[in-house]
């Protein structure tokens, strides 16, 4: 795909910044070793509650990883990268979540990722709601606010089963292009956790 000459331009300063990060040692992981455990490996647990809170802490490697965290931020101004920090150039939520109208998230982050300025891309690349950023949160705040409709942009717990383990740019943590450490494990398996902690209750750790 060609790309715009003008994006060249916010490519080079990517490009010297993996750089810089790769020569002082602050490279990202190539573990691929993290995993998800799946729902049944619980079944020891006896007691229903700690066996739902378990699902969700289980979860919580994928929902406290950088591919969530940096688009689930406290504030107005997303992070980026493996090692979360504030994203350059200096861009803000915007009132649709999609950025100002003077630097538009599709401005740089088109339909798929351009892996060869390190660039990651959605269609419908934005920031998640304000009330849904949980960046500074314990887990079992996460839990509670993922749980509430008026947190969780009106989802009913069942909703969440379809958006953690079916929603594109949800899986996208999972395929997050050239120097980002995936989400652990899969989205299926994510989903499959979500669904056995609603079925379960839906209780938190």
């Amino acid at each position: 795909m060609t790309r715009p000459k003008w994006l060249l331009l916010l490519v080079v300063p990517v490009l010297a910044n993996g750089l810089v990060f790769a020569a002082t040692g602050m490279a990202v992981s190539s573990d691929t070793s993290r995993t998800l455990a799946s729902p049944e490996s619980f079944a020891a647990i006896t007691d229903p509650v700690q066996r739902s809170a378990a699902y969700f802490t289980e979860l919580g490697k994928v929902l406290e990883s950088p591919r969530c965290l940096n688009c689930h931020p406290a504030g107005n101004r997303p992070s980026q990268g493996d090692m979360m920090r504030p994203h350059e150039p200096p861009v803000f939520r915007g009132p649709d979540g999609m950025g100002l109208v003077s630097m538009r998230c599709n401005t740089c982050h088109q339909g798929a990722n351009f892996d060869q300025g390190r660039i990651p891309g959605h269609p419908a690349w934005h920031l998640a709601p304000l009330e849904m950023g949980w960046q500074g949160k314990t887990l079992s705040e996460i839990c509670q606010q993922i749980k509430d409709p008026a947190r969780n942009g009106g989802r009913t717990p069942e909703d969440l089963i379809d958006h953690i383990g079916a929603d594109t740019l949800v899986g996208w943590a999972w395929h997050p292009g050239v120097g980002r450490t995936p989400a652990p494990g899969t989205q299926k398996e994510a989903g499959a956790l979500v669904a056995a902690w609603v079925k379960s209750g839906a209780a938190c750790p």
